[in-house]
């Protein structure tokens, strides 16, 4: 008797499903480009409502999600929710930050 393997399709750091022999760590939304753990409360009622369904991926770690252009959920992560967003609020430095700083934009 043959023993089947389960399968499961998880998205990879490059943004491309993969299949893997181990189910993912975290799932997101692909519309909006968020994830989160498994049990996430505001993912869990999105599925119960059903249109969730069809945009849900899987990573098998925070770091490939991270990696695929996901942010954090704050609902289920808010303290790497928090960390994005403040990171997204800080000013950019570099020669782009001094180029848009100069008169005219150049």
């Amino acid at each position: 008797m043959a023993v089947s393997r389960a399968s499961y399709i998880l998205t990879g750091s490059d943004g491309r499903p993969h299949e893997s022999s181990v189910p993912g760590s975290f799932g997101g939304y692909r519309a909006s480009r968020v994830y989160g753990r498994l049990d996430c409360t505001s993912a869990l009622r999105a599925l119960d409502r059903g249109g969730y369904v069809p945009q849900r991926v899987f990573f098998a770690d925070e770091q490939a999600a991270i990696d695929a252009g996901y942010r954090p959920c704050a609902i289920c992560l808010p303290e790497q929710y928090a960390r994005w967003k403040r990171a997204r609020l800080e000013p950019v430095s570099g020669p782009a930050a001094a180029r848009s700083a100069a008169p005219g934009g150049w």
